[in-house]
């Protein structure tokens, strides 16, 4: 083990964990958006209580991912300089944009939401949610952006003298055709990560507190999250569809590695399951789909999809000696959780509407457990979905321009980053719990009362600022 290894841990741990407040926050912040917008349309206290209820649940996992987010961004001055050096011009200038314009936008107008209840004007007050969420998805647009020209970099030039990356269209880099098919797809996940919360909280409260004035709030979220979640599982599908083509055309190694496929076919069957040799050098068993993986990669059944063989020879050809193949079991099995773990939240969620047709009540309580469960699943398949993605582009960290053990910083000791890796995982795990605790005590709470304050002696100005739940 040494210093490029454990940097790679800790990007990795830092990233996906990171990415688990992530979803949740972009999904929740445009579903309390809508939620309040039927408030103010059609003035039913229903989704008034709504709105409150899931807007502090989204308020919690905002602040969480706002600081994992920080801690994820030093790591490319601490482990990773050499790379931030090389790329640092073209990387620097979409997530400039986003921390200048994107995160301020949203993080401004949460606050004037936070505490602009009964202060501000209902129409503004509705438009700051609504800028928050226009500001939470364009934070994610950009940081793709800067992610994708790792995937696929587009719109520089290499510097002859200096060694270093220049941007020479901004366009290009924010038009990435990664880009444009990634940020869907990611947009697509993270509705499913919140339409499973909402459904989670939803069931638990109409199976748990039948009798409750408030029921009716209930079965609304439940039948609302579980469309969100049927519908977003269907987007991201399509868009996954779509951006197989793309990582094909762009990135072959990744999708041949994703399949197990270490030979050249056409036409290409999908591999349902796949035993190869412990050196990875070919194939041993398979079950596979006929013509699909063709489909997938190329749109045509009869398809031409390059094996990982093949292409580890074309690669050593032109990048020089070396081994160009990810590591097969991870990006294999990391592609069938990522699909798995999606499909089930699916199944959940038609399971849940199935349950309440008709006005019933659901009572099974194999449903309430696999409800319980069923946030976890999306969060699952986006964590093992950013797994397959960076490691499915290994060993480059710049497709095509730069190998991931240039990146790192060589001034950086082993020591040193397994210090930082232990005390940042400590923490992580500590502001876990202390999520986990939060999220699960305030939805047990349940929606908030919202009964008009009558009390005319308090002057505005002394009211204090507070959350209005």
């Amino acid at each position: 083990m040494d210093a490029l290894d454990v940097a790679r841990w800790q990007f990795g741990v830092t990233t996906v964990y990171h990415f688990l407040f992530v979803p949740l926050t972009i999904g929740l912040s445009v579903l309390v958006a809508i939620l309040q917008t039927m408030w103010h349309r059609t003035g039913n206290e229903r989704y008034l209580k709504l709105t409150k209820f899931y807007g502090k649940l989204f308020l919690i996992n905002f602040a969480m991912g706002v600081v994992t987010g920080i801690v994820q961004e030093f790591q490319f001055g601490m482990n990773w300089s050499d790379y931030s050096r090389f790329v640092g011009d073209i990387f620097g200038a979409p997530l400039a944009i986003e921390a200048l314009v994107a995160f301020f936008l949203e993080s401004t107008f949460i606050g004037l939401w936070i505490f602009g209840w009964d202060r501000l004007p209902k129409r503004l007050h509705l438009a700051a949610i609504w800028a928050a969420a226009i500001g939470t998805n364009l934070s994610a647009y950009f940081i793709l952006a800067a992610n994708s020209f790792m995937q696929n970099p587009v719109g520089f030039r290499i510097n002859p003298e200096s060694g270093r990356a220049e941007l020479t269209d901004f366009v290009a880099v924010l038009t990435n055709k990664v880009a444009l098919v990634t940020f869907p797809h990611t947009l697509a996940g993270a509705f499913l990560v919140a339409g499973s919360l909402m459904v989670t909280v939803g069931l638990w409260h109409v199976m748990r507190n039948r009798d409750s004035a408030d029921t009716g709030a209930y079965r609304f979220a439940t039948k609302l999250g579980s469309w969100v979640v049927l519908i977003s599982s269907a987007l991201v599908v399509l868009t996954g569809d779509i951006q197989g083509k793309i990582m094909t055309e762009v990135q072959p190694m990744k999708m041949a590695a994703a399949e197990g496929l270490y030979t050249t076919e056409s036409p290409a069957s999908f591999s349902v399951l796949t035993v190869g040799s412990l050196d990875g050098s070919r194939e041993l068993f398979a079950i596979k789909i006929p013509y699909l993986l063709s489909f997938l990669g190329t749109g045509d059944p009869n398809g031409t999809v390059q094996g990982i063989n093949d292409l580890q020879a074309q690669y050593a050809s032109q990048y020089g000696p070396g081994n160009y193949a990810p590591i097969i079991p991870v990006t294999y099995w990391s592609f069938r959780f990522m699909i798995a773990f999606g499909l089930a939240a699916a199944a959940i969620a038609l399971l849940v509407l199935w349950s309440q047709r008709k006005g019933r009540t659901p009572t099974s309580k194999w449903l309430l457990r696999a409800g319980l469960v069923m946030p976890v699943l999306p969060l699952l398949a986006n964590s093992f979905g950013w797994i397959f993605t960076e490691m499915g582009r290994q060993p480059w960290i710049v497709f095509g321009e730069m190998l991931t053990r240039d990146g790192v910083s060589r001034s950086v000791s082993l020591t040193e980053v397994l210090t930082s890796f232990t005390a940042f995982t400590l923490i992580y795990a500590v502001l876990a719990v202390v999520e986990f605790k939060l999220l699960v005590r305030y939805a047990r709470a349940g929606v908030p009362d919202v009964t008009p304050q009558t009390d005319d002696d308090t002057d505005d100005a002394e009211r204090p600022l507070a959350f209005a739940y």
